[in-house]
């Protein structure tokens, strides 16, 4: 009689590893991006980059669409050449090398860092889904419950690191913060190694590898193309038609003109079966609801973050709580309620709601959450008013529950929708949808505080409203088309 598999909370094990892995990736990442758009907005004599808010969100919004475009190439990297497990290792050590980086407090190490955090993101994120997504089969009902306690993972990292990184950053300096995010994620990397013995499908190489002859060829497109770029930024800053406002608007481009290429190329590729062709449509239904809900989510990481250090009363008890803690009560939120919203999915079993519905929910909530922010802030201007912390917490709340539903149910179902040639490609498209949101957010911004704020949220939030409404409208159909999703 053979043994039993053994289990981590009743799901494989290697989801342990895998789950640790997040929780210092998102530690480092959204530790050190809670406090980015502050200390892009700081003054030089406050150790900052002396930016005036619309733009300084604007930069981090194009920062982060840059991780998310090249996760793009970190999917094609792991297909193709290196399998998922070494494209994550290789990603977790980029990122490592970045925030340490960033710690070294001069300019250059700035965007040194960022430019390495985003490569190594972009290896690191599609992939680690791709292989949390190995470790069921298709019609295993445990599949959507696992994917929540890894979205839990993620938030446990996403509270902890604004924490962290808040108190250091904003009450001592701003690299003492970006320090602890380096150091966070070593701990992932080590503990990655010590887990790596449970991982699903673990390979030498890539699963669907180049020919030799072709492999070499890529590689040395890949570092050509690495050059040439380098080189021309270099130049079009010494010239000085490079500048960061430049640069983010050529991002939100790349982000619109990317997905369709993408969805072309996986369209038309002879390695996609009829059947697989076919899920691409409701996928791509699925995969607009994202873009809609992370437009707004993302803006929590920035203009949620400069609302509260400008307009919203802090002091609890006396003691002035830092302005990026916002982001880990985002954090917060998504860690109490993930556990609670897989064991309703889990005892439900085969009665839970479509994955549709549940998506459409989430985008609903997390509109909601800003259409909130409309009325309290109406008719206030200038400098001197504030809004009660009250108001920004229960924005967070449904934001928070919104992105567990959303973010959890749309990685499970990529994974069921994805052509099995584009495994780890198909994640990258679904972090496609995070690129197009923060470049699209990376433009609108910049009308933040010079436009009414009741306006602002009003027109932000809508936006996620109707689609979800619409996403609901269509449900039935969905239903019909995303088999085996269920």
């Amino acid at each position: 009689m053979s043994r039993p598999d053994p289990t981590f909370l009743g799901q494989p094990r290697g989801l342990l590893p895998l789950s640790g892995l997040e929780i210092w990736e998102r530690f480092s990442f959204l530790g050190m991006q809670a406090i980015l758009v502050l200390f892009f907005s700081a003054s030089e004599a406050d150790n900052g980059l002396g930016m005036e808010p619309g733009p300084a969100a604007s930069v981090a919004a194009g920062y982060s669409t840059l991780v998310y475009l090249l996760s793009v190439a970190g999917g094609w990297i792991a297909d193709r050449m290196l399998g998922s497990y070494r494209s994550v290792l290789y990603g977790g050590i980029l990122i490592a090398c970045g925030h340490y980086a960033m710690a070294v407090p001069h300019p250059a190490s700035t965007w040194i860092g960022l430019g390495l955090i985003s490569a190594g993101t972009g290896m690191l994120k599609p992939n680690v889904a791709a292989m949390v997504g190995k470790l069921y089969s298709a019609d295993d009902d445990r599949r959507d419950a696992g994917f929540s306690l890894y979205y839990m993972s993620i938030n446990i990292g996403a509270f902890l690191g604004p924490i962290i990184t808040g108190l250091l950053g904003e009450d001592i300096d701003w690299h003492w913060g970006f320090s602890a995010a380096a150091f966070g994620m070593t701990l992932g990397l080590v503990q990655y190694l010590l887990g790596r013995r449970h991982l699903a499908g673990r390979k030498d190489g890539a699963e669907f590898p180049l020919p030799p002859a072709a492999m070499r060829h890529a590689v040395w497109l890949i570092c050509g193309g690495l050059a040439a770029v380098a080189a021309l930024c270099v130049l079009l800053g010494a010239l000085g038609a490079l500048t960061l406002s430049r640069f983010v608007d050529a991002l939100t481009y790349v982000s619109m003109a990317a997905p369709v290429v993408y969805f072309t190329v996986i369209w038309r590729s002879p390695r996609v079966t009829a059947a697989e062709r076919g899920r691409l449509r409701p996928f791509l239904v699925l995969w607009l609801a994202s873009v809609a809900f992370n437009f707004v989510l993302f803006q929590s990481y920035t203009v949620l973050v400069l609302l509260t250090d400008s307009h919203v009363n802090t002091s609890v008890l006396g003691w002035h709580v830092p302005s990026s803690w916002i982001s880990s009560a985002l954090g917060a939120v998504s860690v109490l309620s993930a556990p609670v919203i897989a064991s309703v999915w889990s005892r439900m079993g085969s009665r839970q709601p479509h994955a549709s519905r549940k998506l459409a929910l989430g985008v609903l909530l997390g509109g909601l959450g800003f259409v909130l922010l409309s009325p309290v802030t109406l008719g206030k201007s200038g400098s001197g008013w504030e809004i009660s912390l009250v108001w920004v917490v229960l924005a967070v709340l449904l934001i928070g529950v919104g992105d567990v539903l959303l973010e959890a149910t749309g990685m499970s179902a990529t994974t069921k929708l994805a052509p099995a040639a584009f495994s780890s490609q198909g994640l990258a498209l679904w972090f496609l949808s995070l690129a197009l949101a923060t470049g699209v957010q990376a433009q609108t911004v910049k009308f933040y505080g010079d436009i009414a704020d009741s306006l602002y949220f009003l027109l932000n939030g809508a936006v996620a409203v109707v689609v979800a409404l619409a996403v609901f409208a269509v449900a039935p159909w969905l239903r019909r088309t995303m088999h085996p999703v269920h």
